[in-house]
């Protein structure tokens, strides 16, 4: 009875007020917002702290493997760009999925988002807690974790153009110290500088076991870990329907992707490799500032640690966006709580705002009481959630491909390269990396939590969404023309209520 009531539907074309006054998101981000947005979600905790772990797994052969890992998400992205331009009001994947596979489908991929972005989130808090470590290693790691919870919260309180402004800052700081730290790198690689006590050079990357020091197991290991580093990526799709102009705004964002990968993964984790020998990369920290402490530079070290704590507030204000407007949309197709489509008047939602601050607070538990695993764990789970939301990108953009007649093929403003073989590929490289996560027992429980959530959502589903009196799951637009019927109707509405 309780799920029925806070997941019943969308209020009936009568209830014009309660529609228009709690379903209002604002359109404040421009095209500078969205491309550091963009940013944001991908140079954070997966970078500057889970590399380590990577580079444990992998040896120097992790580049090969953030390459071919970026090239699988470039794909899913201009997927989703595909979908995002032809289609901005939608808001979300997860509507997407809705109206191509069915409302099951929809329903599992916008709240395993959702999820994603609090797991993801309980990561970046959990790194600010080890990163404050270097200057306070004897204070609890959990208070650092709730002052970051309550300071971005707040701020994802007051607008989306505060936030935008916020993110388009914090992700401006990360970029500049990162290309700061790539040529700092490169002069001490050059002139070989550091206190001796380990060899600095690009041969660094062969030298110490060879490139694939950590065998071709553990470099294929290794993508469980990378891909977690670009998780959120995907958070373009969720900022379309807040776009000024989502046709210009998405591909500038999705194209960047590439040089992206390459200038802030390869060429960064290349450097740090040369300046410290992969087997003394430790996860005691973040990489960034071990390698400069390692070589004598306790100055250069400490201003990359307040670029990496940079870097997770970043993350985390990303998160709480994009999981929050995923919920809005949810919410809005009758497929989670109604109160959740209320939002402030300056168009933020914020009971879904508040729910990720609430479930943050999980995070700072987690901190409290299992302080030295809680990074790997969570991270695992942020993987799966991560790559199955992708896998139902793709899948989604086939269905919808397939659907369109050569002459709306021919229309597409943004359409995905490599159609439909690349599709393929990704698709099956995605498969793949969830059944690594089975292969070790650090990364198994991802497996068992994530088959768990799943099964939870379509019990859900099927006991609450589908009986939702007066609600016929198969009343979810199925098509882009249905949804632009319904948008028509939201915007009769809003004239009504003016």
């Amino acid at each position: 009875m309780f799920l029925r009531h806070v997941l019943r539907p969308p209020p009936p074309e009568g209830d014009i007020r309660l529609r228009t006054e709690k379903a209002g998101l604002s359109r404040g981000l421009n095209s500078r917002h969205i491309r550091f947005i963009a940013l944001g979600s991908a140079i954070g905790t997966g970078l500057f702290y889970g590399s380590s772990a990577s580079i444990e797994t992998g040896g120097p052969a992790v580049l090969l493997a953030y390459l071919i890992g970026g090239a699988a998400v470039f794909l899913v992205l201009r997927s989703l760009g595909e979908m995002a331009v032809a289609n901005p009001s939608a808001g979300s994947f997860g509507e997407y999925a809705s109206r191509h596979l069915g409302p099951l489908a929809g329903f599992l991929t916008g709240w395993t988002y959702a999820f994603e972005m609090v797991i993801v989130a309980v990561a970046d808090v959990t790194a600010i807690g080890v990163y404050m470590g270097f200057w306070f290693p004897d204070v609890p790691r959990w208070i650092w974790v709730l002052a970051a919870v309550l300071i971005v919260g707040a701020l994802n309180l007051v607008s989306v153009k505060v936030f935008g402004e916020l993110e388009f800052w914090l992700s401006l700081v990360k970029i500049v110290a990162i290309v700061s730290m790539i040529i700092v790198g490169i002069v001490v690689i050059a002139f070989s500088l550091g206190t001796g006590h380990v060899h600095v050079g690009i041969d660094n990357l062969w030298n110490n076991g060879g490139f694939f020091a950590g065998g071709i197991d553990g470099w294929v290991l290794s993508f469980a870990i990378v891909m977690f580093a670009f998780g959120g990526t995907e958070i373009i799709g969720v900022t379309a329907g807040e776009a000024e102009s989502p046709e210009k705004t998405i591909p500038s964002a999705v194209n960047s992707i590439p040089l992206r990968i390459i200038l802030f993964y390869v060429l960064t984790l290349a450097v740090i490799m040369s300046i410290t020998p992969w087997q003394q990369i430790s996860d005691s920290g973040s990489p960034f500032v071990q390698i400069f402490a390692g070589v004598g530079l306790k100055s250069a070290a400490a201003v990359l640690n307040v670029v990496v704590l940079t870097a997770a507030l970043s993350a985390i204000n990303s998160d709480i966006f994009a999981a929050g407007r995923t919920m809005f949309g949810l919410a809005e197709r009758g497929q989670g709580p109604a109160v959740m489509r209320r939002t402030t008047p300056n168009g933020v939602p914020w009971v879904t705002t508040l729910v990720m601050i609430g479930a943050l607070l999980f995070g700072v538990v987690m901190n409290a009481v299992v302080p030295g695993e809680i990074f790997l764990i969570i991270a695992s789970i942020a993987t799966f959630a991560t790559v199955f939301v992708w896998v139902m990108i793709m899948l989604t953009h086939v269905k919808a491909r397939r659907a369109m007649s050569p002459e709306e093929t021919a229309a597409l403003k943004f359409p995905a390269p490599f159609w439909p073989y690349g599709q393929i590929i990704t698709l099956v490289f995605m498969t793949a990396v969830l059944v690594l996560l089975g292969f070790e027992e650090d990364t198994r429980v991802a497996l068992e939590v994530g088959v768990v959530w799943l099964a939870l959502l379509t019990v859900v589903f099927f006991l609450a969404v589908r009986r939702k009196a007066g609600t016929d799951p198969q009343s979810v637009p199925s098509t882009d023309e249905d949804a632009g019927a319904v948008n028509t109707v939201k915007e009769e509405r809003a004239e009504v209520s003016g």
